[in-house]
């Protein structure tokens, strides 16, 4: 009997390619997901160097605010004041600048140039020409958000060595507050002192004409550009001014390739005069040319132009902040000792393809005044033009305002000064 051979079944063609297709696409979801899993897993393991060059090629940006007024000068009425508003029991100054603090204190940087020497009182306190004042002077301003101080003045002898080694100690106890100018030795006077802020590296540099002949006894204990005041307008025949251009070139050079922004205060000019010396021009230009960002000066107690120098921000002089000067002294007519500028900007940095750019943009000048009464307690009271508080403190603020605006504006029309209030 013959036995039927069983046909076998064979797939037909089209469900052979159907079968290959479908192995083919759970090979190529389970390789997709080994890919992917293995890439999650390892994206956070580049090397540092691979990372930051991926990090160089995003376009970044960053911004910082800074504020500035001028000089803190304590007189004696002044410190008398201070020390009836802490109930004769030390001194507090810090009612003095309450307006002030409530702008300040919005700004990443602020700015003040400490005129007097902060001895201490265990030292004796002085009064002008020779002045020492309390650390209460310093701590108000740090309460109120000044955090960039310069030290370098024609005031920083006045009471010798040990009041420069107690205000060194004073300043080196604050560590977020950035003061430059004055040092108690050379390897704090030679230190890179860089901060940051927002992404933002930045230092300041600070230099005074002089010392009123006080000498120095050490050179680190001021920094000093010396000028010859007998000579103002000709800066190009003092040779001491010309040498000097090296060291603080060295001192730019030091620092400018680590920094994005660079401050340098001048303790410069001619005490209560409105227009710029030769000295001042000259030095503003070299400064510029050395790549430093913003040049801020103090000393002549009245208010001087804002203007550029290609794109280095210069402010000849912020006059005043708090000081005792009046208006009836024969060099401080018209309110000028008294009226005071205070100017903000912000520090912008771009990186591009690499490539880091630094600018300032919106500035803005706003004037402020440094009110006290003659009577036997002067209740010293800083105010801005734009608050309302200023009708009362000053009467005539409208046409004062008008007479500093023009100041600030003689060497820039364009610079921005903030209305008073109406």
């Amino acid at each position: 009997m013959s036995k039927k051979r069983r046909k076998k079944r064979r797939l037909k063609p089209i469900f052979k390619l159907i079968f290959i297709a479908i192995i083919i696409g759970i090979i190529s979801l389970t390789g997709y997901k080994v890919y992917n899993k293995y890439n999650s897993n390892n994206k956070d393991n580049k090397s540092p160097e691979i990372k930051e060059k991926e990090e160089k090629k995003k376009d970044q940006h960053y911004e910082a605010t800074l504020i500035a007024v001028g000089d803190n000068l304590i007189h004696s009425s002044v410190y008398k004041d201070a020390n009836r508003l802490a109930n004769y029991n030390g001194y507090d100054f810090k009612p003095m600048i309450t307006d002030i603090k409530d702008i300040v204190s919005k700004y990443d940087l602020a700015y003040y140039n400490q005129e007097t020497i902060l001895g201490g009182t265990e030292l004796g306190l002085n009064d002008y020409p020779t002045f020492n004042s309390p650390y209460e002077a310093g701590d108000a301003m740090i309460d109120a958000g000044f955090n960039l101080v310069s030290l370098a003045t024609n005031h920083t002898m006045d009471s010798g060595s040990k009041a420069v080694e107690n205000s060194c100690k004073y300043w080196n106890s604050k560590e977020n507050v950035l003061s430059t100018g004055s040092y108690c030795s050379d390897e704090k006077r030679n230190e890179i002192d860089i901060r940051e802020v927002n992404n933002i590296k930045y230092t300041m540099l600070n230099y005074t004409y002089g010392t009123n002949g006080m000498p120095r006894i050490q050179d680190y204990y001021v920094n000093v550009w010396p000028t010859d005041i007998d000579n103002i307008n000709n800066p190009e025949k003092d040779t001491k001014y010309q040498t000097y251009k090296e060291t603080v070139k060295q001192d730019i050079e030091k620092v400018k390739d680590k920094v994005d922004f660079l401050i340098v205060a001048m303790h410069w000019g001619v005490e209560y005069t409105h227009t710029p010396t030769a000295y001042e021009k000259d030095m503003a230009e070299y400064l510029s040319s050395l790549g430093v960002n913003l040049i801020i000066g103090t000393h002549p107690h009245v208010i001087q132009p804002v203007t550029w120098i290609d794109d280095t921000l210069v402010i000849y002089s912020l006059g005043n902040f708090i000081s005792a000067q009046y208006q009836n002294q024969s060099t401080c007519t018209n309110y000028k000792c008294t009226t005071e500028l205070m100017t903000n900007l912000t520090i912008e940095k771009d990186i591009k393809d690499g490539e880091t750019t630094v600018k300032i943009t919106n500035v803005e000048n706003e004037l402020i005044y440094n009110y006290y009464n003659q009577g036997t307690w002067r209740d010293f009271h800083v105010i801005p033009f734009s608050s309302e508080k200023i009708k009362t403190y000053l009467p005539s603020y409208k046409s004062v305002y008008e007479t500093y605006k023009k100041v600030v504006q003689s060497m820039d029309e364009n610079m921005y000064v903030k209305p008073c209030i109406e």
